[in-house]
């Protein structure tokens, strides 16, 4: 089985942390929360990179690559989940 076919088979937010304590070390788990942070932050366009990167402690580079992801990549990722949330 590949990783995206384990990441579908989770059920719940008990099953998606637990698997992602075991993949990732705690360091990379922040580093996927926050720029999940920042996708929801950028899609409201109520703030400016740089007061995104000053709200979360993020790096302009990290607010500048997942801007690129949420509005120039076609993988919409970020985008399909946002929209499930009510953007």
């Amino acid at each position: 089985m590949n990783l995206y076919k384990a990441i579908e088979k989770l059920k719940n937010q008990h099953q998606v942390k637990a698997f992602l304590a075991d993949l990732c070390t705690p360091k990379e788990i922040e580093s996927l929360i926050e720029r999940w942070e920042v996708a929801k932050l950028l899609s409201t366009e109520k703030y400016t990179y740089r007061e995104i990167a000053e709200k979360l402690g993020a790096s302009t580079t990290t607010v500048t690559r997942v801007a690129r992801f949420l509005f120039s990549e076609n993988n919409n990722g970020y985008k399909s989940i946002l929209n499930k949330n009510g953007k």
